[in-house]
Formats: C-alpha cells, structure tokens, sequence
C-alpha cells in the first residue's frame, strides 16, 4: 500500500475526526453517573413493564430534580435504571412505592448511593490513571527504541505513540457523547475501563509497526565510526550511520509487512466484542460498543497516523536542517 506518499491526505482525515469529535462531546456533553457525581440508582424490575411516560409521570411529583431514567433487561427481567441524587431513607422508600406500583411483579431490585466526596474522588483517580498509563507508555517506547537516534530519535516515537493516542480517546469520548444524548447513557467506571483497554490495544498495534520500522532501520543503514579528539582526554569513538534508502520508504515497506496483522487483530477483537454485544447481558452493551468503537480508532491511528506522523517530522527536521 503507498500509504506514507499519501501520508497529508490520511493526517488530515485523523484530524478532522478529532475535530468533528471533539465538536461533538462540546455541544452535546458528557452524562456523568453517579459514580463521578454521587447519587442513588434504583433497578426495578416488572412482569409486565409499564411504558417510559409512566414511570417519569410518578417520578415527577416526588420532588426528585434532574433524575434520568433507562431501560434495563437482563435475563432475570426487564425494567428500568432511575439514577437521581443522593436520597434519604424517606425518600428511597417512597420512590420505591411509587415505582413497584405500576407494574405487575413490580419489585427493586437494586440500590446503590455514592457519596459527592466518593463521587469526586473516583473521578480523581480516574484522570491520574490515564496520566500515569500515558507516562509510562513515553517511557517504555523511548527505552524500547534507545538503539535507534537516527533519523529519529527515540523519544520521538513514544511521544507520537502518545499523540495519536489523543485520537483514540476522543472518538470513543464522542461516541460516548451521542449515546448519552439519545438513549441516556452514563459515564461510569466501567467507561474508563474501556478507555485503559482502548489506549493499550492501541499502543500495542503501533508499537508493532514502530517495531517493524525499528528493524528496517537496522538492516537498511550503513555505520560510520571516526575518533574524535578531546582536549585533556582520551579520544573517544563517534558512531554515526546513513540510510541506504530513504525512510519514508522503509516505513512504508513496514506499515505494508505488518498491514494483514493489524486488520486481522483487529477484526478478531470486533467479533469477540458483537458476541458480547449481541449474547451478554445490557449492563455491558455501552462498554462494548465504546470498546468498540475505540478499536476501530485505534487500527486507523496505527496505521494512517502514527507512521505518517514519524515520516513527517523526519522530513520536517531534514528541511531544518539544511537550512
């Protein structure tokens, strides 16, 4: 594939999802569930399960401001999630009442309250997470590739292994933004979970091709070592080396050997993820789908993004250079 010759048109696709994405999380926002904001979620299951109208028309009159309210279906039965603040006992009991009333079999079958403090704190370690995984993700790349400075340093990888990484979270983040503004989803712990599997799955996959350009590298250079005089000292040995072909050519030879790798990964993960979406229960229908739709951003980042990006910043500093 000439991937890297059309290198500006691909970047330029990247960065206009992410704009498009972050557009998105902007004018729609993100539902923050109780988990980050505390609160109370009730589950109440029915026999016979009243339409959504019902059940907002008997919450309405209990005084409960800004509650939301989703479908839920497990294999136990069908009912709803009503997540609202934080509730007194008094308060718990009657919108229990009020709820096991409209339905046949009407029962609760869970409760949970989180704290405002258990809430914030949550949230806390949940930005720290991110920012220390990305962290050592810069460390790990630029000590993996310590042996190649030439023509790009080592640095330089991981910190564009972080970069398209940006990508990779914002589109799931849009994703999570469209299914919260029409069917009421809430981002939980559960979502960030998704985020950490998304940011190793892509990591890996571009460390992969990185690891391939790595290899061309080495087998496409020639080493050049001459002593050098230092004043006061011992001269010492300076090891330089040149490319026998150019490096947009050798990453895009390896981004081609490692191509079939990268969408077969990929599509084994995406089938896994419709069996779970289509057999496993609800509760874990939006984890799959955002893992999903990560995926799907994270094969594009390794392949269209990340080794443009390299190729790029290798001509950006050569045209630096000779000026």
């Amino acid at each position: 594939m000439h991937i890297i010759p059309q290198k500006r048109i691909y970047i330029w696709i990247g960065v206009t999802i992410v704009a498009v994405s972050v557009a998105l999380v902007a004018f729609f926002g993100l539902r923050l569930g109780i988990d980050f904001t505390g609160g109370s979620l009730m589950e109440v299951r029915y026999t016979t399960v009243p339409d959504r109208t019902t059940i907002e028309a008997a919450i309405t009159p209990l005084g409960l401001d800004g509650f939301s309210l989703r479908q839920s279906s497990t294999d136990e039965g069908s009912g709803y999630l009503v997540s609202t603040r934080d509730l007194t006992e008094q308060e718990r009991a009657g919108l229990a009442e009020a709820l096991t009333a409209l339905g046949e079999g009407g029962e609760v079958s869970r409760f949970t309250s989180v704290g405002p403090v258990i809430g914030a704190e949550l949230a806390d370690k949940a930005v720290w997470a991110i920012g220390a995984v990305l962290l050592l993700i810069i460390f790990y790349v630029a000590f993996a590739f310590a042996g190649i400075g030439y023509p790009v340093s080592s640095w330089m990888y991981g910190f564009i292994a972080i970069g398209v990484l940006a990508h990779d979270i914002v589109v799931p983040l849009a994703a999570m933004s469209l299914l919260g503004f029409f069917m009421g989803a809430e981002v939980d712990i559960l979502f960030v979970t998704a985020l950490l599997t998304i940011l190793g799955f892509s990591v890996n996959d571009t460390i992969v091709i990185f690891d391939r350009v790595r290899e061309k590298l080495k087998e496409n250079r020639t080493e050049h070592r001459k002593k050098v005089a230092v004043v006061g000292a011992m001269p010492r040995e300076e090891v330089t080396y040149t490319l026998n072909r150019s490096f947009g050519e050798l990453v895009n030879e390896a981004i081609t050997e490692t191509l079939a790798r990268s969408i077969n990964t990929s599509l084994t993960v995406l089938l896994a993820l419709g069996a779970l979406y289509f057999f496993g229960g609800e509760v874990t229908q939006v984890f799959v789908l955002i893992l999903g739709v990560g995926v799907l951003a994270g094969a594009y980042s390794s392949i269209f993004i990340a080794s443009p990006l390299l190729v790029a910043y290798e001509q950006w500093q050569a045209k630096k250079v000779t000026k």
